[in-house]
């Protein structure tokens, strides 16, 4: 497997693979682009999707951008951080607020394995008609569930089930 094979597949993976890095490299590129002139065509070229009338403010920050998944009608402000090591898919009417940090990125816990360089990821997917408030931080592997609520400047550590408000 390539290290981006690893990285997509959740197993341990070297972040500083050539292949990686331009990666890396593309999303900045792009993110530059998209900063100075909030153009779609450049936000569709940098995300995997965008829905329609799906918008992000700038300044936004992702590692790579092609793993995150944009639905129709959601809207990113200012300042998201969106660690897209593995997919974050958003779905729809989703609202996500001001310095929102999704983190699929994770480091092994055994100090071996860390001194390597090495790192691991996992999904994170926010439902249809979610509102992450300012602040928050969704950590990897996580899911929000539809119509839920994730309160101003809260760690989301475990699944938050559909339609409820957590704080």
């Amino acid at each position: 497997m390539t290290e981006k094979e690893k990285m997509l597949a959740g197993e341990l993976y070297d972040a500083s693979d050539p292949e990686l890095v331009e990666g890396r490299r593309r999303a900045r590129a792009l993110l530059r682009a998209y900063t100075d002139g909030d153009d779609r065509a450049t936000l569709e070229e940098l995300f995997a999707r965008v829905g329609k009338d799906a918008f992000v403010q700038p300044p936004f920050a992702c590692d790579y951008g092609s793993n995150i998944i944009l639905g129709e009608r959601s809207f990113v402000n200012f300042n998201g951080v969106f660690l897209d090591c593995a997919q974050i898919s958003i779905g729809d009417r989703v609202e996500i607020g001001p310095n929102v940090q999704l983190l699929t990125a994770d480091h092994p816990r055994d100090v071996e394995s860390r001194r390597k360089r090495l790192e691991f990821a996992k999904p994170i997917m926010i439902e249809d008609d979610t509102w992450v408030g300012g602040g928050a931080v969704v950590l990897p592997g996580l899911t929000v569930g539809a119509g839920s609520i994730v309160g101003a400047g809260s760690v989301v550590t475990r699944d938050v089930p559909p339609g409820v408000i957590a704080a």
